[in-house]
């Protein structure tokens, strides 16, 4: 079962698909890995990110979605780009979608971190491979 881990931040959405179990998983390469919206998007836009994501989850067979859960307030609240990107998410999704809060991704990593040998070195593909990661069983 693929899984792909999508970390929202900003107008960006950084993608990284993984398939198998924690123990044992791989990272599916992909020349795709980043989504983008512009600041100030139209509707034409976003019928190109919806078109362009769902092309990707079929090239990869994906079967469960996995999101960073927004922060709704504080610091670094999600803002306006990762609002409307989660809300396209949540409204084109055909397989399972979930949300992840941090604190989980910290908790997991501080457990497993022992078996994300294959976690992308830069940050946001870290995290959006620590989103998948959660998927997986």
């Amino acid at each position: 079962m693929v899984i792909t881990g999508v970390f929202l931040k900003g107008n960006e959405a950084r993608l990284v698909s993984v398939e198998g179990t924690r123990e044992s998983h791989r990272v599916l390469a992909s020349k795709i890995n980043k989504l983008t919206i512009p600041k100030a998007p139209t509707t034409e836009d976003i019928k190109l990110f919806c078109a362009a994501f769902e092309s990707y989850c079929q090239q990869h067979n994906v079967a469960q979605l996995v999101l960073n859960r927004r922060a709704t307030t504080g610091q670094g609240a999600g803002g306006a780009g990762t609002f409307i990107l989660e809300g396209v998410l949540l409204t084109i999704a055909n397989v399972p979608l979930s949300l992840v809060h941090p604190a989980t991704l910290k908790a997991t990593d501080k457990r497993t971190g022992e078996l994300k040998a294959d976690k992308p070195k830069t940050v946001d593909l870290g995290k959006a491979y620590d989103l998948a990661f959660e998927g997986l069983s």
